[in-house]
């Protein structure tokens, strides 16, 4: 920030970070630079540092210095998936015969990268509650590189103690990795409590309208953001310019989103908790949630995911998804549309059988931000 540069909210960063308007036209929004390469002024002569759209583009030019504003970061980079970051981060950082810490209710993609990718490449894991900050340091080791959490956790909505699990990571001589895609940069800053890394699915809410897949990496410190984006360029999953810029779209109308996300949960939590047909509510906004004060602590909102489980078992979680109408069935999450799923046998299929099994009977809901009372009455009548 310069010296005339006066402090700036959430929302003008998210409108604004990285976006200046177009010198040549005045284009108030960033245009689509849809090219592979870039005519040099002599050879080694780059105009702005962009030679080819690998290495550099200026529209995810544009979303990586936004990432980074929104996280409080140095570094923001932009990749074609989550898992395409994740995958980045951890071959950045980890080699082989290096050892991680792993959450037991981590997203199902990213158990799989670690189970069936990574073991293969000479790395090892172990799996732990994050919300038990004892257990987290008893699974250390000498050779311990990070220590990975997602708070909310996908599906169980777990909520970690971020600076708790900083200062157990640094205290190892290990980076904390934090996946941060279901609060989203407006309600939870990793960074600001001692996190190295954040991680984000861009796919969700992010992008917000379930029309781009892409994921992001935000670094605390350069030297790692730079180590980072050598990989980038190395790996070369990278965001393509269309999806970069959807993503920019998404991010404009982050904050009023999140804020309807969350409201509309709040109202969703109330009904699910007097329901005869529902036997548990995962959900850090109730106070007796394990995690709740925490969660108040370190987020601004508890946001728009809300677990559940349905008294009938398995079977019958499945008919309530199966019965929802305006709640659409699908993966994924963090679209203005509401969604429903089982995760037991669809985004958490991968899981079956291990250490992070989710229960059978959980449904898990994206709340959308359509009218709150279409919503409760779609859950009402598939509940039955």
């Amino acid at each position: 920030m310069t010296e005339h540069q006066l402090p700036q909210g959430f929302e003008t960063l998210a409108i604004h970070a990285g976006q200046e308007a177009d010198p040549q036209t005045g284009a108030v929004v960033t245009p689509i630079y849809q090219v592979s390469t870039y005519k040099q002024d002599g050879v080694g002569g780059l105009r702005g540092g962009y030679e080819y759209s690998r290495s550099a583009n200026p529209t995810r030019t544009a979303l990586e210095e936004c990432l980074a504003a929104l996280e409080g970061g140095s570094r923001g980079l932009a990749f074609a998936s989550g898992l395409a970051a994740e995958d980045t981060l951890l071959r950045t950082v980890l080699k082989p015969g290096d050892h991680i810490v792993i959450p037991n209710d981590a997203y199902g993609g990213t158990f799989r990268l670690f189970a069936k990718v990574l073991t293969r490449w000479g790395v090892d894991f172990s799996v732990a509650n994050m919300q038990d900050l004892a257990t987290v340091r008893e699974q250390l080791r000498p050779n311990t590189r990070a220590v990975w959490v997602e708070t909310p956790s996908n599906p169980l909505l777990g909520i970690a103690d971020l600076a708790g699990l900083a200062e157990i990571a640094h205290g190892a001589g290990a980076i904390l990795v934090v996946d941060n895609t279901f609060a989203s940069p407006y309600l939870q800053q990793p960074i600001a409590l001692g996190a190295d890394v954040v991680v984000h699915s861009t796919t969700k809410y992010m992008g917000g309208h379930s029309d781009v897949v892409g994921g992001a990496l935000v670094a605390a410190e350069a030297g790692l953001g730079e180590e980072l984006a050598y990989h980038q360029n190395a790996m070369g999953a990278v965001s393509g310019p269309f999806d970069a810029w959807l993503v920019l779209r998404g991010i404009k109308t982050l904050g009023v989103r999140m804020d309807r996300h969350s409201s509309n949960a709040e109202k969703i939590v109330e009904l699910l908790s007097g329901h005869a047909k529902v036997s548990q509510v995962l959900y850090p906004g109730l106070p007796e949630h394990p995690g709740h004060d925490i969660a108040a602590k370190q987020m601004k909102a508890f946001g728009g995911m809300v677990s559940f489980r349905v008294a009938g078992g398995e079977e019958a979680a499945v008919e309530v998804c199966n019965r929802a109408k305006l709640f659409t069935l699908g993966e994924s999450l963090g679209g203005v549309e509401s969604l429903i799923e089982h995760p037991g046998r669809m985004t958490h299929a991968s899981v079956a059988g291990s250490a992070l099994e989710v229960p059978a009977d959980l449904v898990r809901v994206s709340v959308g931000i359509e009218s709150i009372d279409d919503l409760l009455a779609d859950l009402q009548q598939a509940l039955g």
